[in-house]
C-alpha cells in the first residue's frame, strides 16, 4: 500500500499491472480497489493501473471540515502525476472521479491520451438532489446499516472515527455549488473519449451523458442496460468488454497521439 506526498496530502494508492499508465479515479464514499474491483483483472492485463483515495477517502487522510471542493481533486491529480512522473496518463472517473477527469481533461488536454467518464455529466441536476439524499448519514444509519458498517471500516481507520459522518455532506454539499463545466470547456476535451452510463441512472440520465459525448470533440456513449448509478458493479461483464474495446480500437491512436509509440496490448 504505497503512499506519496504531493499537494500536502500523503495520498494512499494501489499500483497494478504493467503497460501504459491508466489513472482511475473512485466514486465518493469508495476507494479505487473497491470501486474498479470488477474491471481491475482485465485492465491490469493492458495497463499499469495506478488507483489513488481521493482526500479524506481511505488512506488519503484530509479533515473535510477544512473544505472539500471539486478543483481541489483536479490539483491532487496532477501533483499525484507529476510526484510519480506520469507526463501523459490514460484516465478513467467514475461518478465524483468522473467529474474530477472531466476537469483534468479541460486543464491539461495535452496530457490525457484517452478518458473514460463513468456515471458523470456536467449538469447540476437532478445529480445534486439525488446526492444529497443518497449520502444523508442520518438516512443511511436509519434505513442502510450495513452501508454504514462498510463505511466506517473504510474510511474511520485512517481518517477518524465516524469520519464517514462528515464525508459524505461534505462532498453532497460540494456538488450543489462546484463550478459546473461548460459547452465550450468540454470542447477543449482532445482526448479520445467514452461516457458510460446506466440506462436507469438517477443522477445521470442517459440524455445527459449523450450531451456529454456529442459536446466532446471525438466522444462516444456506452449505456449499461438494466443499470442505476452502480453500472460498474450492476454490469461488471459488459462494462468490462465495452472499456477493453474501447481501448483495444483507440488505445494506440492515442498514445502515438500524444507522443508515445506504447501501444495498449490487445
Amino acid at each position: 500500500m504505497p503512499h506519496v506526498h504531493a499537494n500536502d496530502l500523503d495520498i494512499g494508492y494501489d499500483v497494478i499491472g504493467d503497460g501504459p499508465p491508466l489513472v482511475m479515479l473512485h466514486a465518493a464514499t469508495s476507494t479505487g480497489h473497491e470501486t474498479y474491483a470488477a474491471q481491475i483483472p482485465a485492465l491490469a492485463a493492458r495497463f499499469r493501473l495506478y488507483l489513488p483515495d481521493a482526500r479524506g477517502h481511505g488512506r488519503t487522510r484530509w479533515d473535510v471540515a477544512d473544505g472539500f471542493e471539486a478543483d481541489w481533486l483536479v490539483d491532487d491529480v496532477f501533483a499525484f502525476a507529476d510526484v510519480l512522473d506520469l507526463q501523459t496518463f490514460h484516465l478513467v472517473g467514475y461518478s465524483m472521479g468522473g467529474m474530477t477527469a472531466l476537469g483534468t481533461a479541460v486543464r491539461a488536454p495535452d496530457r490525457v491520451r484517452t478518458l473514460v467518464a463513468v456515471g458523470i455529466a456536467t449538469a447540476r441536476e437532478p445529480r445534486a438532489s439525488v446526492a444529497r439524499r443518497l449520502m444523508d448519514p442520518a438516512r443511511i444509519l436509519r434505513e442502510d446499516p450495513g452501508w454504514a458498517s462498510d463505511l466506517a471500516a473504510l474510511h474511520d481507520p485512517v481518517q477518524g472515527s465516524g469520519a464517514w459522518l462528515r464525508l459524505l455532506p461534505a462532498v453532497a454539499a460540494d456538488v450543489a455549488v462546484q463550478p459546473l463545466l461548460g459547452p465550450a470547456e468540454v470542447r477543449r476535451i482532445t482526448a479520445l473519449t467514452l461516457v458510460v452510463c446506466g440506462d436507469r441512472d438517477p443522477l445521470v440520465p442517459v440524455v445527459q451523458a449523450g450531451e456529454l459525448a456529442r459536446q466532446v470533440r471525438d466522444g462516444r456513449l456506452f449505456v449499461a442496460p438494466a443499470s442505476g448509478h452502480d453500472v460498474l458493479t450492476r454490469q461488471p461483464a459488459l462494462v468490462t468488454e465495452a472499456l477493453t474495446g474501447f481501448y483495444r480500437s483507440t488505445g494506440s491512436l492515442a498514445d502515438v497521439r500524444a507522443g508515445h509509440t506504447t501501444e495498449v496490448r490487445p
